[in-house]
């Protein structure tokens, strides 16, 4: 396979990478934030954690691969990422220590105080993770102050620019409404009920918000005449698909309810992606300072051994993955927890 070949198909496996980590991420994360909301008392909060319990861990694997993958893969663009988007990824890995521990932290003493405050750290460390993941992805695409040697010359603050934050608002909302979702379909009686009655009422905020994000990317598009992939039915589709997730709720068709907010994440993310594509970071001094898949990429036989080592391995992950959403695919309610837990 050729070097030209081998740039594309992994530029294309990063970007399944993420959408793997958004889809099964994003509905942990929609948990965490929905926690003291849908939960009334500590036993149902026990419940919603538990919904997560088999599968967080596991969903975080796809962002190791992605990170991964983009340093093997493309390491001026994972240079350039994680020096000028630095402080945003630190808070985004603190938050997920923080998440990861309280975890395993919460249940290690009967007090209600000590659960209060991992509580909290479970609820941040969902929120911030989701709302950074958005203002990242939409910064890569919008652009971002790099010259000529490939090297960010902003600061921090460069980061927080308005479509940015409409980014990271659109991902906390999609996946509250993605995880809300989940929880209809995964908890019993009024657990049950009360998430699906959140993700009723997070819906109108994360139509509006992706329809707005889809449409700023869309005018960003044609105004700098960007030769991307786009095609218009990708967009039009994730927006849809968060439209029908409304109705779909109201009817009580949960599963089909996951499946569209499913297919509103992966949409919208691949918009993203097909947007950047050929780039991997758009320069907002200069288009000629753009980072592509072409002058970021390592050598053809880097690539060529990951592939080899990709087509082994990932079809196992994949296929242990699905086994573990298999064994543990039953409703949990108040009832499955014994007393003192």
């Amino acid at each position: 396979m050729s070097h030209v070949a081998l740039v594309n198909l992994w530029f294309f496996l990063i970007a399944f990478f993420w959408l793997g980590y958004f889809l099964l991420e994003g509905f942990d994360f929609g948990v965490g934030m929905l926690l003291p909301w849908v939960g009334r008392d500590d036993v149902e909060r026990r419940v919603l954690i538990n919904s997560i319990g088999p599968h967080w861990d596991g969903n975080e694997v796809w962002l190791v691969v992605a990170g991964g993958a983009t340093f093997a893969a493309f390491p001026g663009w994972y240079a350039t990422l994680f020096s000028g988007f630095y402080l945003a990824l630190f808070v985004i890995l603190v938050a997920l220590i923080l998440r990861a521990v309280a975890f395993e932290f919460r249940g290690k003493q009967d007090q209600a105080r000590w659960r209060r405050w991992w509580d909290r750290a479970l609820f941040g460390g969902s929120v911030v993770p989701s709302f950074l993941w958005g203002v990242a992805f939409a910064d890569m695409l919008h652009g971002v102050p790099i010259d000529a040697t490939g090297n960010f010359t902003g600061s921090p603050l460069d980061l927080l620019q308005p479509y940015a934050l409409l980014g990271g608002l659109t991902f906390l909302l999609l996946f509250g409404l993605h995880g809300a979702v989940f929880l209809s379909l995964k908890t019993t009686g009024e657990l049950a009920d009360r998430s699906r009655t959140a993700g009723e009422r997070i819906w109108l905020g994360a139509l509006v918000a992706s329809f707005a994000f889809l449409a700023w990317s869309y005018e960003r598009a044609v105004t700098a005449n960007d030769t991307g992939l786009v095609p218009s039915p990708v967009p039009l589709a994730s927006l849809g698909a968060v439209l029908a997730t409304g109705w779909l709720l109201r009817e009580r068709r949960l599963g089909w309810s996951f499946v569209a907010t499913a297919t509103a994440i992966v949409l919208l993310v691949t918009t993203i992606f097909l947007n950047l594509y050929p780039r991997v970071m758009v320069s907002s001094l200069s288009p000629a300072y753009d980072l592509t898949i072409f002058n970021t990429s390592s050598s053809a036989y880097t690539l060529g051994v990951m592939s080899i080592i990709a087509a082994v391995f990932a079809p196992l992950v994949l296929l242990y993955q699905g086994w573990t959403y298999w064994v543990f695919r039953r409703r949990i309610g108040r009832e499955d927890l014994a007393e003192g837990y």
